[in-house]
């Protein structure tokens, strides 16, 4: 399974309904678990800064990543973005086996 991240930032309005994060962002995990059941997450953040919120999840392909994204837009989020995450140890072998 590869490693994604997603950062969203929600829409306004969404955030005129903070209090209600709890139960949306429990719907939220519910649609995705139903529409992506390989699914598997590792970590969900609230954010300061640029992004509301980071999840980091295993997924089994880059369709199933852009299920997660477009339920994300589809929720109340105005910016998703997933990026695929590599371990580092795998990282420097990949750089390794490169020729000069």
């Amino acid at each position: 399974m590869q490693t994604y991240l997603l950062l969203t930032k929600l829409a306004p309005e969404a955030n005129e309904q903070l209090k209600d994060r709890g139960r949306t962002s429990h719907e939220w995990y519910n649609q995705v678990k139903k529409e992506c059941p390989d699914v598997k997450f590792i970590a969900h953040y609230a954010l300061l800064g640029q992004y509301d919120f980071l999840d980091i999840y295993e997924a089994p392909d880059e369709e199933t990543a852009t299920k997660i994204s477009m339920i994300s837009r589809m929720g109340g989020a105005l910016y998703a973005e997933t990026l695929i995450a590599m371990e580092h140890k795998k990282f420097i072998e990949l750089v390794n086996s490169m020729g000069s």
